[in-house]
């Protein structure tokens, strides 16, 4: 039997390495770019545009002519097989084809269109705000549903908690580590990301409800008078289905990252973090956590400050 509660600070500090990462570049994004996370055309306003070039051209390029027309501040990203998307200040359709066709000569290629967007500041800011108004209401909801679920048990808003503390987790981790793209490779994020956020929450909670279920069941039974044991056992007899689950939807995923549309390149990878992130804390923080708080062993959420007990 594997270990999992016992091994918990190790998982913790895991978890403070990434969260603590994350959190650094948030700050140094904020700093150098006035804004968390590299805003798209979504929420910073703007044009948005798919241009496919054939035969292909280098990205270093298509910078330069593009900094040539007077777009020194695009954002280009390659989305491969000569495929870009350009994010530019407002531009009508009419000056997009003429952008377009500037290019194309230019560059000695022919030039399409693929897609098209246009999106006012305002409406960006509007939908910045909607997007963290729908992950706060989405976490309380969640927080009175596990309440409500394990009301027959005691002290059941310490299993909600518990499970709303895991979800923040996986999110904290998951925007901090697009906060990273966003300064080393200069990932956007859209609307879609909020989706895969908000679908990165359904599907932790699904995970971590079959463990909760389980730790209830097997409490009720009287499986050991050691809630330790209790919850260790919950979680070995749930890691498999666990796994099995996320492995089909991670396999579905990277078929969807390998082979899907560039405009919903970056939404596939967000869900595949998220998936990853989600497993790894259905299965190695929310039980250990939910431990920790039965027992008032605070001081091992802080697992630098002692050294983790070795197995024997």
């Amino acid at each position: 039997m594997i270990d999992f509660v016992g091994k918990k600070q190790w998982f913790f500090l895991i978890s403070w390495i990434l969260l603590i990462t994350g959190i650094a570049s948030l700050i140094i994004s904020q700093i150098q770019l006035g804004t968390p996370l590299r805003l798209g055309t979504d929420f910073a306003g703007g044009t948005s545009m798919t241009l496919q070039f054939s035969p292909a051209v280098e990205q270093s390029r298509l910078r330069e002519e593009m900094t040539k027309l007077g777009y020194d501040k695009a954002t280009i990203q390659n989305a491969g097989e000569g495929t870009f998307i350009i994010h530019v200040t407002e531009l009508t359709s009419e000056q997009a084809h003429e952008l377009a066709g500037e290019l194309g000569a230019a560059l000695d290629s022919e030039v399409k269109i693929g897609d098209y967007y246009l999106a006012s500041p305002t409406v960006g800011a509007k939908a910045a705000q909607s997007a963290v108004i729908a992950v706060i209401v989405a976490s309380i909801a969640m927080l009175f549903y596990i309440i409500w679920a394990f009301r027959r048990m005691p002290k059941s808003f310490r299993w909600g908690s518990c499970a709303v503390i895991a979800l923040v987790h996986d999110v904290l981790i998951t925007v901090g580590l697009f906060s990273l793209l966003g300064l080393i490779a200069g990932v956007e994020i859209d609307a879609l990301f909020i989706t895969a956020l908000l679908t990165i929450v359904g599907y932790s909670i699904n995970n971590i409800v079959v463990v909760f279920d389980r730790i209830r069941e097997n409490k009720a039974r009287g499986l050991s008078s050691d809630f330790a044991l209790t919850v260790n056992s919950s979680i070995v007899e749930t890691v498999g289905r666990c796994l099995n689950t996320s492995l089909t939807t991670i396999f579905v995923i990277l078929a969807l990252f390998l082979f899907g549309g560039a405009t919903i390149h970056y939404f596939v990878l967000v869900l595949l973090v998220g998936v990853v992130v989600g497993t790894y804390d259905s299965i190695c923080v929310a039980g250990p956590l939910l431990v920790v708080w039965e027992k008032g062993e605070w001081s091992s959420l802080l697992p630098w400050t002692k050294r983790p007990a070795s197995s024997s």
